[in-house]
């Protein structure tokens, strides 16, 4: 079975402080990673998180209803939305 290769051409480079530095590099250490794989592993699952908070709504019990409600049978367009469509 061939292992497809995965080019890595694309640099990302950061400052830091000196006890920063050290705090990743001691969390890598502790995760068996190189401070590159773990910057990176730690970034892509927080971006995941962030994205996914972004992209989710979350509604109470009653607005849910009432989106819901609304879906099902939506008002009447009114004068203005009318006009919209002239």
């Amino acid at each position: 079975m061939a292992i497809a290769a995965v080019t890595k051409d694309e640099r990302i480079d950061l400052r830091t402080t000196l006890p920063n530095k050290n705090l990743l590099e001691q969390a890598a250490e502790l995760s068996h990673l190189s401070l590159s794989s773990y910057i990176i592993t730690v970034s892509l699952r927080q971006a995941q998180l962030d994205i996914s908070e972004q992209e989710t709504i979350l509604l109470s019990k009653t607005d849910r209803e009432r989106v819901l409600a609304a879906l099902e049978t939506p008002p009447e367009p009114n004068e203005a939305l009318r006009s919209l469509f002239k």
